[in-house]
């Protein structure tokens, strides 16, 4: 069973880093449902006390590290509250609107209307917004990978105890 146990888990391992690239799939959800499948399927015996806590440390850093990365991105090229949510409408519905490009056209595109309609920023600007909800993207998906990569070795560390 420990072999199903693992293929499960690295199952939902590699959809969580798939939520990476389609911010649509909820990465956490499926770093923790990978560890709880193990367990259920295999034994939560290596999954104590300890380990969910730090894991929900870690859930919490990766949810501010993705926040903080597009306020960040949006503020430092001078954008506004719009440009950040425009930023964050550009990413979950650029995929579907512009296949394989969207993702990082989305974010982009979102940003720069959200200026130019909302704050009526000029073209200019609205493209720097852009151009910074581009780089708190990046920025975002790097920062979610590694914290994503700690908490999977964590998990390998517990369990191979």
């Amino acid at each position: 069973m420990e072999w199903i146990g693992w293929i499960v888990a690295v199952l939902f391992f590699l959809v969580a880093f798939a939520g990476l690239i389609y911010p649509i799939i909820p990465s956490v959800v499926f770093v923790i449902g990978g560890f709880l499948l193990y367990g259920w399927i295999v034994s939560f015996d290596g999954l104590n006390w300890l380990f969910w806590l730090i894991e929900i440390l870690f859930v919490i850093l990766l949810f501010s590290a993705d926040t903080l990365a597009n306020l960040v991105g949006v503020k430092k090229f001078g954008g506004s509250k719009a440009g950040m949510w425009g930023s964050t409408v550009g990413l979950l519905v650029g995929p579907f609107v512009i296949p394989v490009a969207g993702i990082l056209l989305g974010p982009f595109i979102g940003a720069v209307i959200a200026e130019l309609v909302v704050s009526r920023s000029g073209l200019k600007q609205s493209i720097l917004t852009g151009i910074g909800s581009l780089v708190g993207f990046l920025t975002s998906v790097i920062a979610k990978g590694g914290i994503m990569i700690v908490m999977i070795a964590i998990f390998i560390l517990f369990v191979a105890k």
